[in-house]
């Protein structure tokens, strides 16, 4: 869980978040899964944040069945897609949820 100074801290990764989900074409609830799983999750290092953001959107759009690629989440956040994918499977487990049995 995180808190609402969070929210202040992290505000330009969320604006960041809202043009990736744009670019996605993603629905209002797997953007806000995605800016939860992002805030109850996000690194201290700058450099670590984009790749975070990149992973939450993946992981909330597995989580809200808007499955997009790991390319295209990569493309739109502006990393490397195996950022994503190096940090997805973490990112939902520390979330509780369950992987997709592809």
């Amino acid at each position: 869980m995180y808190r609402a100074s969070d929210e202040v801290a992290n505000e330009e990764w969320l604006r960041a978040l809202d043009r990736a989900a744009e670019r996605l074409d993603l629905s209002s609830e797997t953007r806000s899964r995605a800016a939860d799983l992002f805030l109850s999750t996000v690194p201290e290092g700058e450099r670590s944040k984009r790749p975070a953001l990149a992973a939450a959107i993946y992981v909330a759009t597995l989580a809200a069945g808007d499955g997009r690629s790991q390319g295209d989440v990569a493309d739109a956040v502006g990393v490397s897609r195996l950022s994503v994918q190096s940090r997805w499977k973490d990112l939902m487990a520390e979330a509780g949820l369950e992987p997709p049995s592809w």
